[in-house]
């Protein structure tokens, strides 16, 4: 057993949703990696349309350090190279094929060329700045966190892979001068010899790495540390144990507007229309399809869509576009959500499922009410301080607030909350980019 930490701000979003029925075999036979997912390099193409490939390849290196790179997660013929404006590239595709082998990585290799070359140092984010790590800097600790407290989120553990975790968390540790810091639900059966395992209770997100790493041992200014899932580091563990680079996904499919619930076992960037099946309505143009969390996901198209980074959860929820509601905002309606008691459904509790549409239910407007944030912001940090800090460009007040501890997903429940309706994610995410850019 780990030692305890209680989170005592946060908020867990009880949604209507379907029990997981099954699990079933995903028969996708087009997957896609997407370099927006992966911040903090210059994303180049490493094939050409219609090359050959085996899951492994690299799909793209990254233009400052070509070691790294994003990988195809399966074997085949690269179908697509999708440009957007000024020739961004916004995807490749794979078409796979029937033979499944995997690449090999030399022996001569570090155990960090591997990660690199394999594509899990991609999976892998560094604060500050919430980017694909920099291999030039030696984190001072690294954070795994073994669950996702996030609205319908699933087990990340529930997977074969398991059994690398320890094998993973051994090679985590000669990667960092400081600790491996390993984050379990309460009440959890999972233990390291490799890593200090610490408990978390309380609400979302509790699950976050961001989360577990301001309650455990807070980055400091000039220091680096790197944080990932469990999962990516039984992935590294059975890279380094057995040579092979596993890009296999376990991939929950729930939401309000789901008809059948289910566990899709698929790899890395299936197509969306493939995962979800008839589980969806083809018929209703009125849903929002989310690949993650309806806090942190993002919003994708039924037939041009994939399976995005973290690949672990598909959301379906109705748009709302067409809901024509009695009296609009000033609805007295008791299944009308509320963390506050402007309605009255803070009557019937927030612990009971809410039937939620993709509706913001508002204009964007300052920030009139002090302290929203502060009430679902477990970090020691001013939030609303450190938001006006990056919204005005002030690097020395962004820097005394706490910027450096952060990543937008730590305010995506302050997004939710927030009457004021701003994109503070967006705002965290471009502040993060404006600082990277002056200071480095």
């Amino acid at each position: 057993m780990g030692r305890l930490i209680k989170i005592k701000k946060g908020l867990d979003i009880v949604m209507d949703s379907k029990p997981i029925e099954s699990t079933i075999k995903d028969n996708s036979e087009l997957f896609a990696i997407s370099p927006d997912d992966f911040p903090g390099y210059t994303w180049k193409a490493a094939v050409k349309e219609g090359d050959s490939i085996i899951a492994g390849n690299g799909l793209f290196f990254a233009k400052e350090n070509p070691e790294i790179a994003l990988c195809a997660p399966v074997g085949g013929t690269v179908k697509e190279i999708k440009r957007g404006e000024r020739r961004k590239i916004e995807y490749i595709s794979v078409e796979k094929n029937e033979s499944q082998c995997c690449a090999k990585y030399d022996d001569s290799l570090s155990p960090l060329q591997k990660i690199s070359k394999a594509g899990l140092l991609a999976m892998m984010r560094q604060r500050p700045f919430d980017i694909v790590p920099q291999t030039d800097s030696i984190p001072v600790n690294i954070f795994v966190t073994a669950f996702d407290s996030a609205p319908l989120a699933g087990d990340i553990l529930d997977n074969p892979l398991k059994e690398y975790l320890e094998a993973g968390l051994e090679t985590l540790s000669k990667l960092t001068t400081g600790k491996v810091f390993l984050g379990i639900k309460y009440g959890s059966t999972i233990t390291s010899d490799a890593a200090e395992v610490y408990e978390f209770s309380g609400p979302h997100p509790a699950g976050n790495t961001g989360t577990q790493m301001a309650a455990i041992v807070p980055v400091n200014k000039g220091e680096t540390v790197w944080m990932l899932d469990a999962l990516t580091a039984c992935r590294i563990g059975k890279l380094i144990r057995t040579g092979d680079a596993d890009y296999t996904s376990k991939v929950i499919i729930n939401g309000s507007e789901v008809e059948h619930a289910y566990i899709a076992d698929t790899y890395f960037g299936a197509k969306i229309s493939s995962l979800i099946g008839n589980s969806v309505s083809a018929e209703r143009s009125d849903l929002r399809i989310i690949s993650g969390n309806v806090l942190t996901g993002v919003k994708v198209e039924r037939e041009s869509g994939f399976l995005r980074y973290p690949y672990r959860q598909i959301t379906v929820i109705e748009e709302g576009d067409k809901n024509d509601e009695f009296m609009g905002w000033a609805s007295l309606n008791p299944k009308r959500y509320s963390v506050s008691h402007a309605f009255p459904a803070f009557l019937r509790g927030l612990s009971k499922p809410f039937h939620f549409d993709a509706r913001i239910k508002g204009g964007e407007r300052a920030m009139i009410m002090s302290g929203e944030y502060d009430k679902v912001f477990p970090m020691d940090i001013y939030p609303e301080y450190l938001l006006k800090a990056i919204i005005s460009k002030n690097i020395e007040k962004m820097e005394q607030r706490g910027i450096y501890e952060v990543a937008p997903e730590d305010f995506a429940l302050a997004e939710f909350v927030d009457s004021s309706k701003l994109e503070l994610q967006k705002i965290v995410r471009e502040g993060l980019d404006y600082l990277r850019k002056e200071t480095l």
